[in-house]
Order: C-alpha cells, then sequence, then structure tokens
C-alpha cells in the first residue's frame, strides 16, 4: 500500500510540472506572436518616442545649464561696494555684485555680472543658473591661467528691511572662457567676513582682514589666508607673536606687486569698556615681502613651506602729496608705473554722543609703490591758451601745497620718521578739500578748466584701471539726512591728466539746500529735515506729513503685502531666537530653521512627553504619539515663518547647519546698519 501512495505522488506532481512548462510555453508563444504582429510602422513609432524622450532631456537639460548674454544699455543700476576687476587676459571690466538702498530704507543686493568693453563703450550681462548670492562688500580677484578666471570670496547680504545681517564665506570661480560659475568648497577655508582685500600673486590668491559682526560687536581680524589655485587648497600663515603685522582692518588697499603685496589704510572700530565705538581711519602702510624657496633639502627632507612670508612697516612719507586722513576708498593698481590710484572716501569727525560729521572727497592721489614708497600729485593738468594768459584757478586743493608744478611724479621732499606705535591712528584734524567743487562767480568762469569735470565727491566707489586709463562707477554720497547710491561712469586718462571722460551721467537729483553733514545713527529719525525724495522707478513713493512719513507702494499687489507681512513676522522670529534670557522651555518648544519634524521632535521628544502627561490620561505608546501629535501641531505653527526665515538666510547662502546657528544669532544690529560700515 505504501508504493500506491508513493507513486500516485510522483505522477502528481509530473503532472504539476507539465502543467507549468506548457503554461510557460503558451506565454512565449504568445509574445513572440505580438512581436511577429507589429508592422514596421509601429516599429517606427516606438522608436520616434524614444527619440523624442531623450531630446526633451537633453533640451532641459541645456535650458537648466544654459548661460545667457545681454546687451544692456549703459552700466548696472545704482549700486556701490560691487567689485569693478580688470580681465587679466583683454580689454574689459567685470563688474560683480553690489549693493542699493532705496529711498525707503529698503536693502537690494545683486548677484550679477557685467562686463564692459571700452572700444565699443558697450555693457553685457552674463545670468547663469549656478552663482554666488547676492552680496555686497565681498573681494574678487583675476588670474590669467586657463583662458582667465575671476575668483570671489565672501561679502555680506541682509534682508529687504535690514532686520538681519549676514555674511558669506563661500568662494567661487569664474570662468571667463565660458562665463559660468563654480563652487570651490574646501574643508578648511577662512571665516565669513566683509570687507576683506583679496590679491593675486603668482598662482597664489592672499587674503587678509575683514570684518565680522555677529550681532553684539563687528569683529575686526587681520588673519592671513594663502589660496593656492594649482593644488586647490586654502591655508592660513602664522606669524610669531614677536613678529609685527597689521592691525585688525577692513576698506583698505590690497595691491600685489612682483615682490609682493602692498596694504594701505582702512577702517575699523575701537570698543572701549564703559564707553561707546569709535570708528577709527588708518593711515598707516606695510609690505609683505613673499619670496619663493627654491626645493632644497635639509636634514634629508625637502623644505615644508615653499614661500617666506614677512610683514615689513613702512615709513610714513612726506604728507606734501598724501591724502587726508579717510575712509571709503581704496587704491587700484595702475600697474604700467606700479602706482596706486586712490580717489574719494570719507572723513568722519564725532561731534557728539549721536552725530558725526562727515566730509566727502573727490581729489585724486597717487602712491608709487617702488622702493620705500611716496605719494605723487595727480592733479589735472590746465589745458594751456592760445595768445593770452592762462586764467587763475578756480579751485584750489588745499591738501597739496601751491606749487607751479602740478604734473604726475611730483613727490614729498624726504620721509618722516617712522612711528613705532602699532595703535592705529586717530582722526587728525587736517585741512579739509572741498566739500564740493564749487565754480567761481559766472564771470570767471573757464569752460576749458578740467575742475569742472571732476565726479561728485563719494565713498566705497569701484575703482579699477584697464592700461592706461582709471574708470570710476557708483557710490555713496550723503548730504544732510540724505543718502544717495550713485549710478554715474565716469574715465581718465592717467598718462595724460587732462580731463575726466562723464561716460554715463548720473540720474539722480541731489536735494539743494541740506547742510553738508550727516547723522551716523539717527538718519531716519530727521524726518523734518528731508527735502523732496528722489522716486526710483517701481520703488515706493513717499509722501512726507507733519506726523508721519506714509509708503504708497507703487504696482502693490496682495500677495506681495502678504510676502511683506510674513518677512516681518519672520524677522521677529529670528529677534526672539536671538534673546539670550529666553527660558529652556521656549528653546525646546520652538523650531528652527532648516530643521525637519523629525528633527524638532528627536530634539524635544521629552518636552512633549511631559506636556502630554499633564493634559491627558494616557501612558507608554499612546503617550509619546500625543507628545508627538502637540509637536506637530507646534511645527505646523511656525512653518510659514521657518519658511520664510529659511528663504532669507539661503539668499545669504548658507547650508542647513549655518541656518540653524544664523537663526540663533538673530538681527544683526539696527536697521541701517551695515550702510554706515566703512
Amino acid at each position: 500500500m505504501a508504493k500506491k501512495k508513493s507513486s500516485g505522488k510522483d505522477s502528481s506532481k509530473a503532472s504539476l510540472k507539465a502543467a507549468k512548462k506548457a503554461k510557460a510555453a503558451q506565454k512565449v508563444e504568445r509574445k513572440e506572436k505580438k512581436k511577429v504582429s507589429k508592422t514596421k510602422d509601429e516599429f517606427d513609432d516606438d522608436d520616434q518616442d524614444l527619440e523624442s524622450i531623450l531630446d526633451k532631456i537633453q533640451r532641459e537639460w541645456e535650458e537648466a545649464h544654459k548661460v545667457t548674454e545681454e546687451l544692456v544699455e549703459g552700466p548696472p543700476s545704482r549700486r556701490a561696494n560691487a567689485t569693478l576687476t580688470p580681465c587679466p587676459n583683454g580689454n574689459h571690466l567685470w563688474c560683480i555684485g553690489g549693493e542699493f538702498f532705496s529711498d525707503d530704507g529698503k536693502a537690494h543686493f545683486y548677484s550679477d555680472v557685467y562686463r564692459y568693453s571700452p572700444e565699443k563703450n558697450e555693457w553685457r550681462k552674463f545670468v547663469s543658473p549656478t552663482c554666488p548670492g547676492p552680496r555686497s562688500a565681498h573681494a574678487v580677484v583675476a588670474s590669467p591661467a586657463g583662458g582667465g578666471k575671476l575668483y570671489l570670496f565672501g561679502g555680506e547680504f541682509s534682508s529687504l528691511y535690514q532686520n538681519s545681517f549676514h555674511h558669506y564665506r563661500d568662494f567661487w570661480c569664474f570662468d571667463i572662457s565660458t562665463h559660468t560659475w563654480e563652487r570651490i568648497d574646501t574643508k578648511i577655508r577662512p571665516s565669513a567676513r566683509s570687507g576683506h582685500r583679496m590679491a593675486m600673486w603668482k598662482h597664489y590668491i592672499v587674503l587678509f582682514g575683514g570684518f565680522y559682526d555677529p550681532g553684539i560687536k563687528t569683529n575686526y581680524l587681520n588673519d592671513l589666508w594663502l589660496f593656492d589655485t594649482q593644488e586647490y587648497k586654502w591655508r592660513q600663515v602664522e606669524f610669531k607673536e614677536t613678529e609685527r603685522k597689521p592691525s585688525p582692518r577692513s576698506g583698505f588697499s590690497f595691491l600685489s606687486t612682483p615682490e609682493g603685496i602692498l596694504l594701505h589704510g582702512g577702517y575699523c572700530k575701537e570698543y572701549v569698556k564703559g564707553s561707546r565705538p569709535v570708528g577709527v581711519m588708518l593711515d598707516d602702510t606695510w609690505f609683505l615681502r613673499m619670496t619663493l624657496n627654491s626645493e632644497t633639502l635639509t636634514a634629508g627632507k625637502s623644505t615644508a613651506d615653499p614661500l617666506t612670508l614677512k610683514w615689513e612697516k613702512r615709513k610714513k612719507t612726506s604728507t606734501a602729496y598724501a591724502p587726508s586722513l579717510r575712509s571709503g576708498c581704496t587704491m587700484a593698481l595702475w600697474s604700467n608705473k606700479n602706482t596706486g590710484i586712490l580717489f574719494g572716501g570719507v572723513t568722519d569727525e564725532d561731534t557728539g554722543e549721536e552725530t558725526l560729521e562727515s566730509v566727502f572727497h573727490n581729489d585724486l592721489y597717487g602712491y608709487q609703490i617702488t622702493g620705500n614708497g611716496r605719494w605723487v600729485s595727480m592733479n589735472l593738468k590746465r589745458p594751456k591758451k592760445k595768445g593770452g594768459a592762462q586764467k587763475k584757478k578756480v579751485v584750489a586743493q588745499p591738501t597739496r601745497p601751491e606749487s607751479d608744478e602740478e604734473d604726475y611724479g611730483n613727490e614729498g621732499e624726504g620721509d618722516e620718521d617712522e612711528d613705532d606705535n602699532d595703535k592705529p591712528a586717530k582722526k587728525s584734524k587736517l585741512a579739509r578739500p572741498p566739500k564740493e567743487t564749487s565754480p567761481a562767480p559766472d564771470d570767471d568762469i573757464d569752460p576749458d578748466d578740467p575742475q569742472r569735470t571732476v565726479p561728485l565727491p563719494r565713498y566705497n566707489a569701484m575703482l579699477a584701471v584697464l592700461r592706461n586709463t582709471l574708470y570710476i562707477y557708483g557710490g555713496i554720497y550723503e548730504k544732510g539726512s540724505r543718502e544717495y547710491t550713485l549710478d554715474d561712469f565716469y574715465s581718465l586718462q592717467l598718462d595724460k591728466l587732462d580731463r575726466y571722460v562723464c561716460l554715463k551721467a548720473s540720474e539722480i537729483v541731489i536735494a539743494e539746500g541740506d547742510e553738508e553733514s550727516s547723522s551716523d545713527e539717527d538718519d531716519d529719525d530727521d524726518d523734518d529735515e528731508e527735502d523732496d525724495e528722489t522716486i526710483n522707478d517701481n520703488e515706493s513713493v513717499t509722501v512726507v506729513g507733519e506726523d508721519e512719513v506714509k509708503e504708497v507702494e507703487v504696482l502693490e499687489t496682495i500677495e506681495e503685502e502678504d510676502k511683506d507681512s510674513l518677512r516681518v513676522q519672520a524677522a521677529a522670529f529670528m529677534g526672539v531666537a536671538k534673546d539670550s534670557t529666553r527660558s529652556a522651555e521656549d528653546v525646546l518648544s520652538t523650531p528652527l530653521p532648516g530643521e525637519t519634524l523629525a528633527m524638532f521632535y528627536a530634539r524635544s521628544r521629552e518636552y512633549w512627553a511631559q506636556k502630554a502627561y499633564g493634559t491627558s490620561d494616557s501612558r507608554g505608546k499612546q503617550l509619546r504619539r500625543d507628545g508627538f501629535t502637540l509637536a506637530e501641531e507646534r511645527y505646523a505653527e511656525y512653518k510659514p515663518i521657518l519658511e520664510e526665515v529659511e528663504r532669507i538666510l539661503a539668499e545669504a547662502g548658507l547650508d542647513e547647519e549655518e541656518m540653524r546657528k544664523g537663526a540663533a544669532a538673530g538681527p544683526q544690529g539696527a536697521s541701517g546698519q551695515s550702510r554706515n560700515r566703512r
């Protein structure tokens, strides 16, 4: 009987296998029939669909990575604290970024890239999908290697109403041949900063100084960094404590020479306990001597450092042709003459606890870098008159001695003793240049007087020298309680010094009647001193009443009002996040920008469990669920505000980790503070 059962099982298994094989064969047969039934046209349609899909993918990729080039009318819009950089392998100027403060108190930052061609007198704008975020007070250097590169580091950014202020620490390379940006991410890099300077020396990028404001006080820096463009590495240069080096500062001149880099001037603030911070204008000069070491063997090992760097403090030259003490100006390098060219700036003097008297300059100076360095006269030459005596000068330069010789190359007589005190020089009561170039009475006006072509005084303008021509663009000018961001564009032949050529006249109308002074912190409180506002296209119209200032938005929509309201809430949230007196409960119960719901709950799980325990009878898993529900409700409540905060911080180029730190830091100083940084 057992044998019969076994044989029955075997036969059933065989029948099942046969059925499976028959089913598989039928399936294969159906597939073959389906293939055979397809016509040639059907195959062509399938191929066409596949080709169209691939073509669509290719077009979308190209669209996402397309670099657009546009011919624009005139120079970029009104701005200051942008960079104007000579092209390293062509006759062009590159303008990147900058800031603009509109009449309604809004801060606008730019990330655009413009190229100016002097031969055609034309500007072109380049837009790339991948590019640095909007910023000002950044630094850019040019390298001729690889078809030409522009390297950009750091800078600053603020929200629209300047409730939040941030610094960048990202590093970018712009390929001039392809007009594309590439972000260079390295583990070691300089800290976030603004107002720093960079110079190119051989294949090294040298970065020095700048400032960082975490919201409590402005920290000025004097660290030195090198980036090797061949090895793509940053490293900080350390000096011995006994070695002398420049004091912390921002907004200084930093010019490259074959032997090293020249540093001059700058600005910083001194903080004395118990008193308010005092702005300090600097006029000291340093030279960073750089030497490439030949590869030698020492005790069987090659030298570790290929570079030797040493700071040398230069003696103060004669003040006969030197600029008066000032800030808000840096020198552009006239490489053909190895000379730094300085234009404009501002001299600030404290007149009280809350006010600051400012004098703005539009004079021109040259600093010959070779040897021990010396200032030289850069006065404009008056044209020679035919058949008559030359008329007397209309405008004098009080900072320069009266002399018959006004040509480039005049120099001071001898040097003063070196000041061994490394402390920054305080503001001195030097003779002031004229606040504005004012013509003489009508009967004495000389239409050929080159002084009539001098640009308006300003600070934080963009300067660049291309071959033998100086270019000046934009900047900031203050009159009374009003601040004007300029948009004019000038050139000057340095080898001729005959007259400035206005390539684009300013469209800014400067109100008459205001006194030539400005308030450092209380500009917004002096509404009764303001004249009619200058209205910018598509900006806001400011209507001045007796008791208040009402802003009527032009082209305003309901959506924009909602966005503005949300941005105000986001700024208020960041202000609360900054408060160090907040309770632990408040910190735990509030999500941070960049946090997901899971991250928020993981950080505050115990808090929400305790919250749920006091409001329900649930225990165990149900208690945790109730706690998660409470956390989810709180997260949903804050989500729109968090997204707006993240948008503000993302505009500053911060990653998620930096977002959380940025939110905790809160607003960086009072509204409008950044515009008073020199």
